[in-house]
């Protein structure tokens, strides 16, 4: 199976041009779930592809404004190369949509989504049990967790995701990078340096203040609610038994929009199986 037969195709793939500000990107993330958007610069000779801005990159530079400086270099892949091979490089590289290019330009992208969808479809292989793909350790987190800790959990265990656990540590509830990014908020302010170091009042307060020496400076900030993780998570939980198979998985990630499921053994938690791990069968 080629790229093209299940690429997103150019006409349907959402971009930012150049020059451009991060609230641009930052539209399209919210309002849309995406995880990163391709960014592309009008020239005499067309549109020309620069690079990706993913969710990350606008949670790690708070305070940087323009996409310029934001983009950065991904790999790209042509509509004619194998899905197979495409989906290692996504599982080694840890890229969720890589860019389609012909030549210069932007004919396509390909996400973790839509190799998803061809595992679902049966058009490429899908019969590894779930079991053998999961991840057997899970990032978890307390359902009285402040959020902007709880994306910090995230952010530090490099997944996009918290399994939320409740007082007697059972399954509560997941939370994902989607749902913090969806109740963020961009504020400008101005903020003297004194104030760089967060007080005891907003001690779960994510601050993107920079000390830059004693004046006033104007700073963006990324303000994450302080309530309780449990506001914000899926307590309406799909859950998957080692016996599923990939496709099977993949089946049910696609009809209820999620990028993991968290795997059961009767009412134990034991894993955690992410799209990405299914995409690890097609090289086995």
């Amino acid at each position: 199976m080629k790229v093209a037969d299940a690429m997103t195709p150019g006409e349907e793939v959402v971009t930012v041009s150049l020059p451009g500000t991060r609230d641009d990107v930052l539209e399209y993330l919210q309002e849309r779930g995406f995880s990163s958007v391709p960014v592309v610069k009008e020239t005499d000779e067309g549109t020309k592809y620069r690079g990706l801005i993913s969710r990350e990159d606008l949670i790690k530079h708070p305070d940087e404004d323009q996409l310029a400086v934001l983009v950065r270099e991904v790999p790209t892949v042509s509509s004619d190369d194998d899905l197979e091979v495409v989906a290692e490089t996504m599982v080694s590289e840890g890229a969720r949509r890589i860019p389609v290019i012909n030549g210069d330009g932007i004919e396509g992208i390909l996400t973790v989504t839509d190799v998803i969808r061809a595992i679902a479809r049966g058009d490429i292989d899908g019969e590894t049990p779930v079991g053998d793909l999961a991840a057997r350790d899970v990032n978890t987190t307390y359902i009285e967790t402040p959020l902007p800790v709880v994306e910090r959990e995230i952010y530090y265990a490099n997944v996009p995701y918290a399994v939320v656990l409740d007082d007697e540590a059972s399954l509560a509830g997941i939370v994902t990078e989607v749902d913090i990014i969806e109740v963020a908020r961009v504020v400008e302010g101005e903020a003297g340096t004194g104030d760089s170091v967060a007080g005891q009042d907003d001690e779960w307060m994510w601050e993107g203040i920079k000390a830059v020496g004693n004046r006033y400076i104007p700073t963006r900030n990324v303000e994450i609610p302080a309530e309780p993780v449990s506001k914000f998570m899926t307590d309406d939980l799909v859950s998957v038994s080692t016996r599923v198979t990939a496709k099977d998985a993949a089946q049910t990630m696609i009809r209820e929009d999620i990028e993991q499921i968290p795997l059961v053994s009767g009412d134990e938690l034991i894993g955690i199986v992410r799209d990405i791990n299914l995409l690890e069968a097609l090289h086995e």
